[in-house]
């Protein structure tokens, strides 16, 4: 994928290759631009992390920090033209997948196959709809959120509105990882928690709630349908027995646990 859109972006974040990093550069960018969306709707959160924010932006100063707003409005304008994964792409066509030890990012053609796999005929996602109200998405290791944005798509294709019918419960141990999928997620509307963390191990360090999310009280509707599975768990599958991980935080903020969520860790894309 080369895009105008996308040669816009990666252009101006060359312009900051000169006076930085351009690694540091491309996760401070995803850091603040996350934390600038959180905090448009996220109180409890917000305290901590506009300190940082400030952090990052006295690091780089007025001239670079303006250069990132540019950044953002490209994102958008890419995201509105057609929904993708902009920022996985974004970081290869930097080349730092060379950098971050091996570490790529599915290509997005790919991404909607799987996700047509996954999310089934549009038969079955009513029958989920018809039982519950809404379908359930887990990612265990997201990346950049283009498995999650595909299946949106797929969603869509199949005649219903992701934006009210799904929720999605993402996970990645990668901080900047989880900053590029709450960006593009929180830029799609799509209602979604993205924790960071390691769902192998099950410790999480940090969550972040979508605008759609907060919007849409899912908090409300996902703890109803918890307790509604519960209550019928002798007549459901497992994987329908919890809405998604439950991450219940502990003291340290370094290490934090969670119980067992009710999808298998097989690290693939659930949606049921």
């Amino acid at each position: 994928m080369n895009s105008p859109r996308l040669k816009s972006i990666v252009k101006l974040f060359e312009t900051c290759r000169y006076k930085h990093d351009i690694y540091t550069v491309f996760s401070d960018w995803c850091e603040s631009s996350a934390i600038a969306l959180s905090n448009a709707m996220d109180r409890v959160h917000a305290e901590k992390r506009e300190t940082r924010f400030q952090e990052i932006a006295r690091k780089y100063g007025t001239e670079t920090m303006g250069i990132f707003s540019k950044i953002m409005g490209e994102v958008v304008l890419a995201l509105d033209d057609r929904p993708h994964d902009v920022l996985g792409a974004t970081f290869h066509e930097l080349g730092l997948h060379d950098k971050a030890h091996g570490q790529f990012y599915t290509p997005y053609p790919v991404c909607q196959l799987m996700a047509r796999m996954v999310a089934g005929s549009p038969e079955e996602m009513r029958k989920v709809l018809e039982r519950r109200g809404f379908m359930l998405a887990q990612e265990p290791a997201v990346g950049s959120g283009a498995m999650i944005i595909a299946l949106t798509e797929a969603i869509l294709e199949a005649g219903f509105n992701y934006q009210q019918l799904l929720h999605v419960t993402a996970v990645d141990i990668d901080p900047r990882a989880a900053h590029m999928a709450y960006i593009q997620f929180s830029l799609l509307h799509i209602p979604a928690t993205v924790i960071v963390g390691d769902s192998l191990a099950m410790r999480f360090s940090d969550q972040w709630y979508t605008m759609a999310h907060i919007m849409g009280g899912w908090s409300a509707k996902l703890r109803r349908a918890g307790e509604a599975a519960t209550a019928d768990a002798p007549m459901l599958a497992p994987a329908m027995m919890a809405p998604g991980p439950k991450v219940a935080m502990a003291s340290s903020p370094a290490r934090r646990t969670a119980p067992e969520p009710a999808s298998e860790k097989n690290g693939q894309l659930r949606l049921f």
